[in-house]
């Protein structure tokens, strides 16, 4: 029985610097960053003080009251962006029974913004040490449970089918998204709406990344403060977002005439069992995940045109990354361009993984490499092909997506352009 192919033919995108594909498109392509001062808050407590913001008004983008009310942020972009990528596809969602219709949502660190709001309610700022339920709302309960977000997603579009929350850290986005594929593949779905989003930019947040030092504390300038891959970068910048993609078969997305951005040809993902948040330099695990993806869909490693790094601007990970990539894809990784879109974006935490994915396919679209922004100074262990600076123009038929997260999780994705035959 010959595997039932899955393709993208919707996308909806929230990120910092841009709301809809053309405006984040308009973002990667020129270069530009996103990554500012932190406004949600006062910041002047912690050690790192800048992140990507996303310029976002819930009733803008069509949310009521009680939904704000009764959404986190994070559930209100993934909503938000659920609508966006079925009006992209241009999917009759009569054509389908609703239990045929299916959501997988990838989230790192759930209601976060919310818990940490109500907590400073309910404890009177941290005064109380039992704190008063009495001031609780009557839907905190949902940011307990980060499945809330995945019911709401499906609530929005009508979903009935196979509904789930991926949560594997960094790679929560790729996973989301792959495990979409798979049950599109095994017939459980026909449609799956799949994505990632994390609206971590919060107190708590900020606290644990400075008590690691794994964000950057350049906060004198910045619209540079991500530097992936760069020799003088000094840790990540936070950022938020979610991208939602609707994925259907093959055939039947051609059958119905849709505009196909891309076949997601292969997924795998590896776990390195080695450290929470430790990576072996040697960048063994991340490679064993890009060899099966390569794999799964028949792609030689000569075959790629583009890869989208996790880039997150830490040396451990730049150099892990770097290592796994030479040790996958041998002497072509030094021909193939690589670039880090966390650079303008930020690290939007889980959503980053879907975000990727969402410019990869547009990067697909426009035959463009998005470029790895300030990246002026490279480090010398990390020798590839970078992009630095300026977007360039590049033909993209099959993309290499990559993800390393806490917890050791290492995910890949291949994509390809529409028509590809499998080697």
């Amino acid at each position: 029985m010959t595997a039932r192919r899955v393709v993208i033919t919707g996308i909806g995108v929230l990120a910092p610097g841009g709301i809809g594909t053309k405006d984040f498109w308009s973002l990667l392509s020129e270069g530009r960053t996103a990554t500012q001062a932190i406004t949600l808050f006062d910041p002047a407590p912690f050690r790192s003080r800048v992140a990507a913001q996303a310029a976002f008004d819930p009733e803008e983008h069509g949310l009521g009251p009680q939904e704000v009310r009764r959404m986190d942020r994070a559930a209100q972009f993934a909503v938000v962006t659920a609508r966006g990528a079925l009006a992209d596809s241009g999917l009759d969602r009569g054509a389908h029974p609703p239990h045929r219709i299916g959501v997988t949502l990838g989230s790192a660190v759930g209601a976060s913004m919310t818990l940490d709001q109500e907590y400073r309610v309910v404890s009177d700022g941290g005064r109380l040490e039992h704190v008063s339920h009495e001031y609780a709302p009557r839907h905190l309960y949902n940011a307990f449970v980060p499945s809330s977000f995945a019911a709401e997603t499906a609530w929005a579009v009508a979903a009935e089918g196979p509904t789930t929350v991926v949560s594997t850290g960094c790679t929560s986005g790729i996973d989301a998204v792959g495990h979409a594929v798979e049950l599109i593949r095994d017939g459980s779905a026909d449609v799956m709406i799949a994505g990632a989003t994390d609206a971590p930019i919060s107190p708590i947040t900020l606290a644990c990344f400075d008590a690691i030092k794994a964000t950057t504390p350049r906060n004198d300038d910045p619209a540079h403060a991500s530097r992936p891959f760069d020799g003088t970068r000094n840790g990540f910048v936070l950022g938020e977002g979610a991208a939602l993609f609707v994925l259907e078969e093959l055939q039947a997305a051609r059958r119905r005439g849709a505009h196909i951005y891309a076949e997601i040809a292969g997924y795998a993902q590896r776990c390195n069992a080695f450290h929470m948040t430790g990576l072996r330099p040697d960048g063994a695990e991340m490679a064993t995940a890009i060899d099966a993806a390569l794999a799964e869909a028949r792609t030689n490693p000569t075959d790629i045109d583009y890869v989208s790094a996790h880039g997150s601007g830490t040396k451990q990970n730049d150099r892990h990354e770097t290592a796994a990539l030479k040790k996958s894809l041998g002497d072509h990784a030094y021909r193939v361009p690589v670039s880090s879109i966390k650079s303008m974006v930020g690290h939007s935490l889980g959503a980053i993984g879907s975000i990727e994915i969402a410019a990869c396919a547009l990067a697909m679209e426009n035959h463009v490499v998005p470029p790895t922004a300030n990246l002026h100074t490279p480090d010398p262990e990390c020798d590839l092909d970078y992009v630095p600076l300026t977007a360039r123009d590049w033909r993209t038929d099959t993309v290499l997506t990559v993800g390393s997260g806490f917890g050791g999780f290492q995910s890949a994705m291949v994509l390809t352009r529409p028509g590809r035959t499998a080697a």
